[in-house]
């Protein structure tokens, strides 16, 4: 019996056709494994904004932030979640200890933060991102307006000595 030379390159190249088996379920799960490793060790790192405009002052703190909602302080404005809500000038200028803009802002998201709280017995909280050269009665003022925007704990933000 005779084969044609196109059979026999045929069953020459199943003779030395390399089968590899690559165990799928396996890779699978190890990506998978790696995958929540990773999600849960970087999701555990919160930031806070970074915003040239604000040089926070230096502490040997040791916790690190929660999610909370950011009050950022320059030396020109007052920023709330990234909004422009007044300027220091402005705040300054106002008479009291109260800042209606700000506490306009901080009524709103209060709200948003009440509805999305799973525990109704957890605090508002709220982070202040101030410049190290702002006023103290500036500050006072500021978080005078989170207080009584609800907002019963107050958290100042640093950089940790030795990061700068």
């Amino acid at each position: 019996m005779t084969m044609s030379p196109l059979q026999r390159r045929a069953e020459r190249r199943e003779r030395h056709r390399a089968e590899v088996d690559l165990p799928l379920v396996s890779l699978i799960d190890i990506f998978v494994i790696l995958i929540f490793f990773l999600l849960s060790h970087f999701a555990a790192v919160e930031l806070l904004p970074s915003s040239k405009a604000v040089r926070l002052p230096e502490s040997n703190a040791e916790r690190a932030p929660r999610d909370t909602v950011v009050v950022v302080v320059s030396d020109k404005d007052i920023i709330v979640q990234g909004r422009k809500v007044a300027s220091v000038a402005e705040a300054l200028a106002q008479e009291g200890d109260e800042i209606a803009p700000l506490k306009a802002a901080l009524d709103r998201l209060g709200s948003v933060q009440t509805i999305r709280q799973d525990n109704a017995a957890q605090a508002k909280t709220v982070t202040i991102m101030g410049d190290r050269h702002i006023e103290y009665r500036l500050l006072r003022k500021i978080m005078v307006t989170c207080a009584r925007a609800n907002f019963t704990e107050v958290a100042l933000a640093v950089q940790q000595k030795g990061d700068a």
